[in-house]
């Protein structure tokens, strides 16, 4: 056990001094455990219960949590030291905590978030930026930074985070990893340190799919019950024209995958912009200021509104311990936290509105239980450390535009990584109704491996996606040739036979085919040429022998085709046509 232990952490080590060199241009220092942890703990499971009953759900598994997570016996920092100063060590674990340590899992240390869990860039003035081990010239995403790059460098099996804006999702697809945000409400808040009470979710990262499921079952504690299959998944065209990526890149994978699993049927593409515009009137009604001219594009004033309301809520939970205290703040985060005294409850009220009008509207886009909708995680790939354009209100809006959706309708969420573009993680996230949690994690089990297969193939040389294409095409050819042998076409079958040698002329079958129907034409000398180069491919091609010796025969070289018949036999010594061969040639030699 201690060898094993010990192998482990020598692999952590090579991984983690990799990023270490790499990081050396950045000329900033990088912490042995990339600085994802603010402190180091351990919160052990009970013992497992004696067979027959079965073993903790989480056992073997260990996590950390973001630093807004209660745990007895330390101080809730919240990402500000004035925070962790003015604030004792909580009286209690959040139950949240309590049931994946009753779950089996092991809890090994608490982790960086952005200043008062309200940034999205996952840089901190106070404890510095986490290394994005996807990239790590840039920045990890936030605010759950130190959560996600725990995962993403394997330091842990899986970690929370809180997920206001974005918190969780954004971060998973900055590292390139799995980030969920369960249906809003279904977890429990309790004894987590809020930012907007009506946005929060607690939410989880994980690089296994399977990892991700078995902690969603024990933090939403659903009942079993049989799994369903997509029969709406619906691709938001105009969301993935946002993102800096192709959007093709992304979504031919989607449809390949979503094809191969459940067949071309379940697939629609949708304008969800304009979806949005059409049956959430009163998002369209709310008067917000638009940023940089942009208009009123319905997915970023939904951004507009979600921002105005999680400052409203956030300034209502910690406006008194601010104006006491007059903790030191990152300008980013002071930014956010304006003024909203001028918002009246009838303001608050209309947001609460969009968000009722905004559920029912992707709940009936999904046509309630069997649908997916298909957006991609983030409309930017992760910016560079220390970029001006990530202290802009810009960068804030644009980032946590396509996240508005799930926040502000409470439909659950799950990010998914789908290989890198330009050197940068990707990703895209699949939505579910709310309460389809279980239903998006079953999903999610499922379509992950065909996903990242078509991240393989997308990822291969062209020349390769060019000889897969041609191999296709030669065993096309290859079938039209053997239809038209079998309804007596022996020209046309060697046409379709040339064809399929031509795109492919390294299968033997097409060779011997081709000789075959050379034989029905009476063409010895081509068909013997033509076995002879598929035994050249295939020393084992047992049709080429016999079709040589037949050749050889009709051509009148007796001894050669019974060469020929003798090894066909050599191969299969139960083959009747090539006893019978055989011996009648033997009989014209006696």
């Amino acid at each position: 056990m201690a060898s094993s232990s010990a192998n482990l952490w020598v692999l952590l080590g090579l991984g983690i001094a990799g990023i270490l060199i790499m990081t050396k241009k950045l000329k900033r220092t990088v912490k042995a455990d990339l600085g994802a942890f603010i402190e180091r703990l351990q919160l052990l499971p009970p013992p497992q219960p004696a067979p027959p009953k079965a073993p903790h759900p989480l056992t073997g598994l260990s996590f950390a949590v973001s630093d807004v997570f209660n745990i007895k016996g330390f101080v809730t920092g919240f990402g500000n030291p004035d925070w962790s100063r003015t604030h004792e060590a909580a009286p209690h674990t959040c139950p949240v905590v309590a049931a994946l340590v009753d779950g089996g899992a092991t809890c090994v240390g608490k982790t960086v978030v952005d200043d008062m869990a309200l940034g999205i860039s996952g840089e901190s003035k106070h404890y510095g930026s986490p290394t994005n081990p996807a990239s790590p010239a840039r920045v990890p995403g936030g605010a759950s930074s130190g959560a996600a790059v725990a995962v993403a460098a394997k330091l842990v099996d899986f970690s929370l985070g809180i997920d206001t804006d974005g918190g969780v999702r954004v971060p998973a697809g900055y590292c390139g990893i799995l980030g969920f945000r369960p249906s809003h409400g279904t977890v429990s808040l309790s004894g987590v340190i809020p930012v907007s009470g009506s946005l929060d979710a607690v939410g989880w990262f994980a690089k296994d799919p399977s990892v991700l499921r078995r902690v969603g079952h024990v933090l939403l504690q659903v009942p079993y019950a049989a799994q369903r299959n997509p029969r709406n998944i619906v691709i938001a065209d105009d969301c993935f024209q946002l993102s800096k990526v192709p959007a093709e890149h992304i979504t031919q994978m989607v449809v390949k995958s979503v094809e191969k699993l459940y067949g071309r049927q379940v697939l629609r593409r949708e304008n969800l912009g304009d979806y949005i515009n059409l049956n959430v009137p009163s998002l369209s009604a709310f008067n917000v200021k638009q940023l940089n001219g942009e208009g009123r594009s319905p997915i970023r004033l939904l951004a507009n509104v979600m921002q105005i309301l999680k400052r409203y809520e956030f300034k209502q939970n910690h406006d008194e311990w601010i104006n006491s205290v007059k903790p030191s703040l990152d300008p980013v985060i002071l930014a956010q936290i304006p003024d909203v005294s001028g918002l009246t409850d009838a303001d608050i009220e209309k947001c609460n509105t969009i968000r009722s009008e905004l559920r029912s509207a992707i709940n009936m886009l999904l046509k309630q239980d069997d649908g997916i909708l298909v957006i991609p995680t983030s409309s930017d790939p992760p910016p560079k450390l220390g970029a001006k354009d990530v202290l802009s209100e810009e960068f804030l809006i644009r980032a946590s535009t396509l996240s508005s959706l799930g926040s502000m309708s409470g439909c659950c969420q799950v990010a998914v990584p789908l290989g890198v573009y330009e050197k940068c993680p990707v990703s895209l996230s699949l939505l579910a109704r709310h309460g389809g949690d279980r239903f998006l994690l079953d999903t999610l089990q499922t379509v992950y491996a065909s996903l990242q297969e078509q991240v393989d193939t997308a990822g291969k040389p062209k020349s390769s996606s060019k000889a897969v294409t041609q191999e296709t095409s030669a065993e096309m050819a290859k079938e039209k040739g053997n239809q038209a042998f079998k309804d007596k076409q022996w020209q046309r079958a060697i046409g379709f036979y040339t064809e399929a040698i031509k795109l492919n002329s390294s299968n033997a079958t097409y060779y011997s085919n081709r000789a075959a129907a050379y034989l029905e034409m009476r063409s010895f000398i081509q068909a013997e040429a033509d076995c002879t180069q598929a035994i050249d491919l295939d020393k084992k091609n047992v049709k080429a022998y016999l079709r040589r010796g037949t050749a050889r025969e009709m051509l009148g070289y007796c001894k050669e085709a019974m060469e020929d018949f003798r090894y066909a036999l050599v191969l299969e010594p139960n083959n009747r046509r090539a006893a019978q061969s055989l011996d009648r040639l033997k009989k014209l030699f006696q």
